[in-house]
């Protein structure tokens, strides 16, 4: 089993900056891939970003150059670092984070990142 914990949700204006941060908890030497996807009202949730062990990262194109995800194994946690945000980044934000052996998908609780215009 693995845990995620998000934190760092919340209100910004447009062209403002929100830091997620997710910790990872349990067998966490089962996880393979960290990552952030994000569903909107009446919308299908997607990936925003993800992050290998290795640190390979790749980001949905819409977030491209404006948001980064890193990922610090020693302490189990990954970042998503959002920056000129827009009112259509407005979301709630999960963490996942899949396994090996067996293979499994989990889900943080999600946290709400809401843009005024």
């Amino acid at each position: 089993q693995v845990q995620l914990v998000e934190s760092g949700g919340g209100l910004v204006q447009a062209g403002g900056s929100l830091r997620l941060s997710c910790a990872a908890s349990g067998s966490i030497w089962r996880i393979r891939t960290m990552g952030w996807f994000r569903q909107a009202p009446g919308k299908e949730r997607e990936l925003v970003a993800r992050v290998t062990s290795d640190s390979t990262s790749d980001y949905a194109g819409s977030v491209k150059g404006r948001f980064t995800i890193s990922r610090d194994n020693a302490k189990n946690t990954v970042i998503l670092q959002m920056n000129s945000l827009k009112p259509e980044d407005t979301a709630v934000y999960y963490c996942n984070a899949d396994t090996f052996n067996p293979p499994y998908l989990y889900w943080g609780q999600g946290t709400q990142v809401t843009v005024s215009s």
